[in-house]
């Protein structure tokens, strides 16, 4: 994962998998980086992401919780779509952006 700033927005850029071997790594390396840059706006560029599993909903529901403490939004971008069709079925849309 890499992470770039832009005009107070943040975007982590994913690829690979995201599966319960290493949604702990991701997550605790997006929180570090919402808790010291406080973004206005985190993007999760999964344009690169071949799997995910319920781990990757958890990640993503996880950070959208701390980034409304931290009065900023979260936008899940450019999913593929299989990749949609997980967050599509899991209702997350409901509280996530996805462009």
């Amino acid at each position: 994962m890499e992470i770039t700033n832009e005009n107070g927005s943040s975007v982590a850029h994913l690829s690979g998998e995201i599966d319960h071997h290493n949604a702990r790594q991701l997550r605790e390396e997006l929180d570090r980086h919402i808790i010291n840059q406080r973004p206005t706006e985190l993007v999760m560029d999964m344009s690169a992401i071949t799997f995910m599993d319920s781990s990757g909903i958890g990640l993503i529901m996880g950070r959208c919780r701390l980034m409304n403490e931290c009065g900023g939004k979260l936008t899940v971008q450019s999913p593929q779509p299989y990749i949609k069709r997980v967050l599509h079925l899991s209702g997350i849309e409901r509280i996530v952006t996805i462009v």
